[in-house]
């Protein structure tokens, strides 16, 4: 791996990784869109170890900055555009695409993804997770590129709560938990879902009218290093190495975490191995109350000497979610990607915790002044 603040992969892993994914990549034209965001990021740095020829595709802004794959600058094309603009797309297209020597993958990762900020930016949510979608996808149709995958991110978000009306067509276990296979119904609860469930509609309409080789990979809580601090992980984590008290929303949701190597391992596997046209999902096969999450966390963090024993949780009701918008249990079934391509997960909860604490210790200033609870701690302060 390219040299970084800390390493995301152990070597084993890279090794394992070469092995499993080097025949497929090596020397293939990769376009990554959200390229310089947190799973994009993995993903565009494991596609340069793997010897691809990465088109990383950033969101154009005025200071041009590279936060997660400055280190890979040299290794990669970077291309600055907007995926609300269709012009700045076909020029992507034309320039990248249809020149190249291959039948180019599209791993589609740029979106605004957090589901609190979609009810404060509702407009852009739509403008980039849809319509940014549908340019995408319109452009690949106009120039006739021929594809050898389009690979879509989707989101566990996507299946909302259970409705007592299709219950019937959910799956349970033994127990009566809930599990969330491709086909289970789908209830979108938040903008940012919404606004997914139609990217992911839209890949597959493209997919039956023009042949795009089109899939969707529906992703369930990644989480690790470089995860905006907004995100549950990562505001328990920043929070416990600024003070005692960490201020949450919801303590009763279970989510189903998986690790971003893992995550990025998925997005491989369904491009290379996956059928045109189909759905996946993948993730860590458990769930976990946010109680139960944060307790790991910080025990995690004492335990490895990163912060003292007093970091405790109080619930803030202004962090939850608005109204009946809360989804309440996400855990993966993830059978079906394992039958057809042998994909499972291999980092434990504990050892993945272990290592984003780890990072986010080592790079304060890639997140101190990011994270939400700053700006209270700075008006209490005063």
């Amino acid at each position: 791996m390219p040299a970084d603040d800390t390493a995301t992969w152990t070597e084993s892993e890279v090794g394992a990784l070469r092995e499993e994914f080097g025949d497929t990549y090596r020397d293939r034209t990769c376009l990554v869109t959200g390229a310089d965001g947190f799973m994009g990021s993995h993903l565009t740095e494991a596609l340069v170890t793997l010897g691809a020829n990465v088109v990383a595709f950033v969101r154009a802004t005025s200071s041009g900055a590279l936060n997660n794959i400055g280190h890979l600058r040299k290794d990669l094309t970077v291309v600055f555009a907007d995926l609300t603009d269709k012009t700045s797309i076909d020029y992507l297209v034309r320039d990248h695409l249809v020149t190249a020597p291959d039948k180019p993958y599209v791993f589609h990762l740029g979106a605004q993804a957090h589901v609190g900020e979609s009810w404060h930016r509702p407009y852009e949510t739509v403008m980039a997770n849809t319509i940014g979608t549908l340019n995408l996808l319109q452009s690949v149709v106009d120039h006739d590129v021929d594809l050898e995958k389009f690979d879509t991110a989707g989101t566990s978000e996507e299946y909302g709560n259970v409705r007592e009306s299709v219950a019937h067509q959910h799956d349970f276990d033994d127990l009566g938990s809930l599990i969330l296979h491709e086909r289970s119904p789908l209830n979108p609860k938040s903008i940012y879902a919404t606004a997914k469930v139609a990217a992911d509609f839209l890949t597959m309409n493209y997919h039956d009218a023009y042949g795009v080789p089109g899939i969707v990979t529906r992703m369930f809580n990644n989480y690790g290093p470089r995860q905006n601090p907004r995100y549950v992980t990562g505001t328990i984590i920043t929070q416990a190495l600024s003070r005692p008290e960490v201020e949450l929303g919801a303590l009763e949701p279970l989510r189903d975490f998986c690790f971003t190597t893992d995550g990025v391992r998925g997005h491989l596997t369904v491009a290379a191995k996956g059928v045109a046209g189909d759905v996946y999902v993948y993730g860590q096969g458990e769930n976990i109350s946010m109680r139960d999450w944060s307790d790991l966390i910080l025990k995690t963090g004492e335990e490895h000497g990163f912060w003292a024993g007093d970091r405790h949780v109080v619930v803030n009701e202004k962090r939850m979610r608005p109204g009946a918008t809360d989804v309440m249990a996400l855990r993966v079934g993830y059978e079906k990607l394992n039958a057809e391509t042998g994909w499972t997960p291999k980092i434990s909860w504990e050892e993945g915790v272990l290592r984003t604490i780890q990072w986010y210790a080592a790079n304060r200033e890639r997140w101190l002044g990011r994270v939400d609870w700053m700006a209270r701690q700075r008006a209490e302060a005063r």
